[in-house]
């Protein structure tokens, strides 16, 4: 009999009743793969906790934590499970959101990839979808660069799966710096940026893994199109977002890299050297574009850097 691979899968919840059921029995019904699903719930409204409790109870494949009071955020969350549940009896850890709907070889085909291409990260592409019928590909798979890890995730937290080893580094990170992590907006882009600086390999898959719920309530959507590309320019703009990647590239250890001494300050000149690191500092092409004008703009208002880095 051949030896199943053991999943640990991280799940953070809040308001969740509506669709959380169908994405549990998602994951439950992944193929060539032992999971053992660890929920965390931020305390919620609707009655995600009870209808839970109530359905899982007795389930052997689902371990409900216990209630440590309010999150506020998903990544506060997820960065709960990451430090609490003991990664020591499981193969590989997963990320899951509420929401959404696993194709039942997501996690064996993510295996199958992390060992064909040696990586220690697994990330992919997904299908969004729309309760009136609309369906788009999202792409994330574009190459890597040398430095996109700074500057944003290796697609959707949804679609990570992690070896063993690099896990653990991150619960030890995040368990060492807990207060710090209080302030990290995605726990992907901190987990992607950590694998990528300290030597992890991470593959970007061009195969979609699942199908993604796009509705009202997304804290992090689709993120696709004009409207989207607008809003990421904000971000970036008026949103603070370079000074999280200075905030993640300490705590990941590249404090004294050469590249973040370059810009970490935050000053004119720092805009100027990032203006030229365009093209490794994201995948996407229009992203690029996004990141050399936002740049430019930020180094030619440096005057008002506080005011324009401060705006939520």
């Amino acid at each position: 009999m051949i030896k199943q691979n053991k999943i640990a899968i991280l799940l953070a919840a809040y308001n969740g009743k509506q669709y959380i059921q169908e994405q549990i029995g998602s994951i439950l019904n992944q193929k060539n793969v032992e999971v053992m699903i660890f929920i965390s719930i931020d305390p919620s409204t609707d009655g995600t906790r009870e209808l839970l409790e109530a359905t899982y109870c007795t389930n052997p494949y689902v371990a409900i934590l216990n209630d440590v009071g309010k999150f506020g955020g998903a990544a506060k969350n997820f960065f709960r499970l990451i430090r609490d549940v003991d990664f020591t009896p499981y193969d590989f850890i997963a990320f899951a959101d509420q929401d959404d709907i696993w194709y039942q070889d997501k996690l064996s085909h993510a295996i199958q990839k992390l060992n064909e291409t040696k990586s220690d990260g697994y990330s992919s592409n997904v299908l969004a979808f729309w309760e009136d019928g609309r369906e788009k590909l999202i792409v994330k798979s574009q190459p890597q660069c040398q430095y996109d890890y700074l500057f944003e995730a290796a697609g959707p937290g949804c679609t990570y799966v992690m070896t063993q080893s690099l896990a653990k580094k991150i619960q030890q990170c995040a368990i060492d710096q807990k207060e710090a992590m209080n302030y990290v907006w995605y726990h992907d882009w901190f987990c992607y940026a950590f694998a990528r600086a300290n030597g992890y390999t991470w593959v970007i898959d061009e195969k979609p893994s699942m199908r993604y719920r796009q509705h009202s309530d997304n804290e992090v959507g689709a993120n696709y199109g004009w409207k989207a590309f607008l809003h990421r320019f904000q971000k970036v703009l008026y949103g603070g977002a370079l000074e999280q990647a200075r905030d993640i590239a300490f705590l990941i250890g590249m404090k004294d890299s050469s590249f973040v001494k370059e810009w970490h300050a935050l000053t004119r000149w720092s805009f100027i050297k990032l203006v030229f690191h365009a093209p490794q500092c994201r995948r996407k092409t229009k992203d690029k574009v996004l990141f050399f004008i936002a740049c430019l703009i930020l180094a030619t208002l440096v005057s008002k850097r506080c005011d324009f880095l401060q705006v939520q």
